[in-house]
């Protein structure tokens, strides 16, 4: 009788039910990936057993010892570590100098074209990661690395290896693919400020360069620390640009030395530098939490200040304006022209008119063009799939967890679910894809080898994009109150029909969001994917690497154009749905 009960109870109100599932899956998929690569760090694998004379799985710290403490731990870890500080620092310095500084331009003076700058802008972010490395290989190019020279070769002209490969032009290309996160944020920053602060300010006399001075940048403290933390985790998990650039010269980041660790067969290695990688993360963005939790003396927004007016410059718009739009071309329209040029030019750096032809998208009768070739085309149906796929169940399982943390609010099990569905934020998505190869690649229990399927690339940016689609969730969630589901269950309706009929056209907008977004980023992921893909799950991101790999530079640079077009559509499409603009409010 009881069982009956409490069976028509968990009919009518399912949440603890869908809870408590939503426990176990997100336990599995977040929290075991993670003890798996804990356990991959600190057992042997069974190579290293069969050479130490001990068992596969018997605890050992050498691969702790091989990182730290060792002859090549110089070369594995320290060398590494060094060269992954000192660019990330020295790009997100630069990036956050470009973002403040372009988000001052277009949110407080009168340059022209504010408006349109505002989403241009931002294009570098919706690029592909390997991008700018790959548009700057297709210019400074050198005899180094086979394949097609590039422009500046091609012509006659030898850029020396520091400016073709190394540290320089990775900061640089880093620089260029951050500052639009740094622009938005600044930009975001800027329009929240009560300014009435800055009226008073003006009221008493105070120049524009002294309110910038004394009021507005201090209250941007939070904003720039922020920005920092969230650069350098970003930075410090990046893989394609540092690889493109540096490998060709032997300069290694922490990011790469994992990845030649796993190519190499050094898994126990490998897991080390995740954990590192993983800590790294975890402690920037805690710096990050505590900082906004701790700086409340800068929350600025009064409620009653209106739009901010902006700075007339006078003799100084034009210079300014130049400076703006100059960082765009730079930044955007000279890589994406780059790109364009060299995947319709039969030799590079020749710019006759019978030079010019689309053999490389149409091919020719010893090479297949891009839209002939079956690596693209079948790399173009993985991505679509993998991302669609992953980007539609994201959307589901983040609005899941919002409404059981919404319903289920005030329990332990609603606080489990909303930090473990956080959990993946915290780590670096190189440091991730090894924690899941080491879950997935073998069999456990019931659970199959699913490395090398489609299934496991799916899975891994499901649970990395979950944090955006749950936070997403739980914030639509907590606008629909519990009345119409109550009206719905007076009237008889059960829960399947009142998700349908009441919650799903309520949170129609909120899903449509939590799907395209990740759909957006799964289109462009590199790092997360680039151990996991195998010869028949091959991605656009991961094809275009392959083909800088071969020195075939045009198809690299086609098939990121290709990304870069679904990318930009997608985002227009979700700005018609949502009724939003990426520029609204910057410019005017």
């Amino acid at each position: 009788m009881r069982l009956r009960l409490l069976l028509a109870d968990l009919r009518a109100e399912p949440s603890l039910a869908i809870g408590a599932v939503l426990a176990v899956v997100l336990g599995y998929l977040v929290l075991a990936p993670v003890a798996a690569i804990v356990a991959s760090a600190l057992r042997f694998t069974r190579m290293d057993a069969v050479r130490a004379g001990a068992k596969p799985g018997d605890m050992t710290f050498s691969y702790l010892e091989r990182v730290f403490h060792s002859p090549v731990s110089i070369d594995v870890f320290w060398t590494p570590l060094w060269n992954t500080l000192s660019v990330a620092l020295c790009s997100t310095i630069l990036a956050v100098i470009f973002g403040l500084a372009l988000a001052a331009l277009v949110t407080s003076t009168n340059i022209r074209g504010r408006g349109l700058l505002g989403f241009l802008l931002i294009i570098p972010y919706m690029l592909p990661s390997q991008a700018l490395a790959s548009a700057w290989i297709t210019v400074f190019k050198n005899r180094r690395t086979g394949g097609a020279p590039g422009m500046l070769e091609a012509i006659g002209l030898a850029p020396p290896d520091w400016l073709s490969y190394g540290p320089l032009p990775i900061v640089i290309c880093l620089a260029l693919s951050y500052f639009p996160f740094a622009f938005l944020l600044f930009s975001n920053a800027l329009n929240k400020i009560d300014t009435q602060l800055e009226e008073a300010a003006t009221t008493l006399g105070a120049p524009q360069r002294v309110v910038w001075m004394k009021v507005l940048l201090p209250l941007l403290i939070p904003t720039t620390m922020s920005v920092l933390l969230l650069t350098v985790a970003r930075t410090l998990g990046t893989f394609a640009t540092p690889y493109v650039l540096g490998a060709p010269v032997g300069y290694t980041l922490l990011s790469t030395s994992l990845y030649s660790s796993i190519r190499s067969g050094a898994s126990g290695v490998a897991a080390v530098l995740a954990i590192v990688l993983a800590i790294f993360g975890i402690l920037m963005l805690l710096a990050d939490i505590w900082m906004v939790r701790n700086w409340q003396r800068f929350v600025t927004v009064g409620g009653k200040g209106g739009k901010r007016d902006v700075a007339e410059l006078g003799g100084l718009r034009l210079p300014f304006t130049a400076i703006a739009w100059a960082v765009f071309l730079v930044a955007a329209f000279a890589p994406l022209l780059v790109m364009l040029l060299s995947t319709v030019m039969r030799e590079p750096g020749v710019f006759a008119l019978s030079n010019f032809g689309l053999a490389y998208w149409t091919g020719t009768e010893s090479q297949p063009g891009v839209f002939t070739s079956p690596e693209i085309l079948t790399a173009l149906g993985n991505s679509l799939a993998i991302a669609g796929s992953a980007a539609v169940l994201c959307g589901v399982l983040g609005l899941t967890v919002g409404y059981a943390v919404v319903r289920l609010s005030g329990g332990w099990l609603a606080g489990f679910l909303r930090q473990v569905s956080f959990l993946p934020y915290l780590m670096p998505g190189l440091a991730f894809a090894a924690a899941f190869l080491s879950l997935f690649a073998v069999p456990r229990g019931p659970i199959p080898a699913l490395y090398g399927s489609l299934s496991l690339l799916i899975l891994v940016m499901v649970v990395t994009y979950l944090p955006y689609a749950s936070r997403s969730g739980i914030s639509a969630m907590m606008q629909v109150g519990r009345e119409p589901e109550e009206a719905g269950m007076v009237l008889g309706a059960g829960f399947f029909r009142r998700i349908l009929t009441i919650i799903g056209p309520l949170q129609k907008t909120a899903l449509v969001t939590a799907i395209i977004l990740p759909f957006i980023s799964g289109m462009k992921e590199l790092s997360l994917v680039i151990m996991l893909v195998t010869p028949g799950t091959e991605m656009l991101t991961t094809q275009s690497l392959r083909f800088l790999d071969y020195g075939h530079t045009q198809l690299a640079n086609a098939t990121i154009l290709i990304i870069g077009l679904v990318v930009m559509l997608l985002v227009l499409l979700l700005q018609r749905i949502t009724k939003t603009n990426l520029a609204g409010g910057l410019g005017g």
